[in-house]
């Protein structure tokens, strides 16, 4: 029997207000549907001719997007990468909700935790691609030390490379997530108050072997082009990798850019308006610790894409 893993939603009604979708006839997306929080609540609020399409490259989460009975929602077995594939100036809100779930990360067989024993995959989608267990088993110490250094932020990124490769050569690949877990602690010399000595590089690996910051990026640009003229774009990060790439495009597009080759010629448009910054409450971190480290970002589309 399935077990049913819990999920709480965070910044679920801040998010879907952002979008401004009640009673909207329009199309909006939710590019990240885990388990179809935001997108219920953004089917709650459209009007009768409004549309929702999901994204989620996760099986069991489009699975889950199966059992909504609503004519207006259509799910994608895709990344949010794909959004580029939607008409242009098609879309009045878009919804990313980045990183992993609480299934995810609670249910051992898909190996993104390192609070429990099970085969280290950590791919978002199971059916595609190479787990981490398979690239560690053959990646350069280097390589490993520029990933877990690059995407987990770890000093000891070098150390931990190194443990990897002796391990591989004295016994073998590591297979488990225990594994993984216990041979970092050991090459971790001093822990973060409150953090496991492992944090840092199962995020490295799990964001690595996603492509997460490359798809976000693509998807990024993509929103530029469905959006239509004022419609809103809210992403929703949980660590500084992510929301550093969503800070930066947002406000790279909220300025006039003036050619300096051609001084008197107009200046272009600026493509989005930043709406704001949003964290969760006291109230919701108390009831849900892992929403501590999210920061909801709004922008709105101004000009109409050439």
């Amino acid at each position: 029997m399935d077990t049913a893993w819990n999920h709480t939603t965070v910044l679920l009604e801040e998010a879907v207000d952002a979008l401004q979708a009640a009673g909207s006839r329009d199309t909006f997306v939710d590019a990240t549907f885990g388990r179809g929080g935001h997108s219920r609540a953004i089917l709650a609020q459209l009007g009768p001719q409004g549309r929702l399409i999901a994204f989620d490259k996760d099986p069991e989460a489009v699975a889950e997007a199966g059992r909504i009975e609503d004519a207006r929602f259509s799910i994608r077995h895709q990344g949010f990468a794909d959004l580029g594939q939607l008409p242009p100036s098609s879309v009045g809100g878009l919804l990313m909700d980045l990183g992993i779930s609480s299934p995810q990360i609670d249910n051992p067989a898909r190996g993104f935790s390192f609070r429990f024993d099970g085969p280290l995959d950590m791919r978002m989608d199971p059916t595609r691609g190479q787990s981490v267990a398979d690239w560690l088993a053959t990646a350069e110490p280097k390589q490993i030390a520029e990933v877990i250094r690059d995407y987990g932020e770890e000093r000891f990124a070098v150390q931990i490379a190194k443990a990897i490769a002796a391990r591989r050569q004295e016994r073998g690949p590591l297979s488990t997530t225990a594994e993984l877990a216990e041979l970092v602690a050991g090459a971790v010399k001093t822990r973060e108050p409150g953090q496991n000595p492992a944090t840092r590089t199962f995020q490295a690996l799990r964001i690595f072997i996603n492509a997460e910051l490359e798809e976000l990026q693509q998807a990024l640009k993509a929103s530029l082009a469905v959006l239509k003229p004022q419609g809103r774009l809210a992403v929703i990060s949980f660590h500084s990798l992510e929301d550093r790439i969503v800070k930066q495009f947002i406000a790279a597009h909220s300025r006039t850019v003036v050619d300096r080759r051609a001084p008197f010629a107009e200046p272009a448009p600026t493509l989005l308006h930043s709406v704001g910054r949003i964290k969760p409450s006291e109230a919701e971190v108390r009831a849900n610790p892992r929403a501590r480290s999210a920061i909801l970002r709004v922008a709105e589309r101004t000009e109409a894409p050439c």
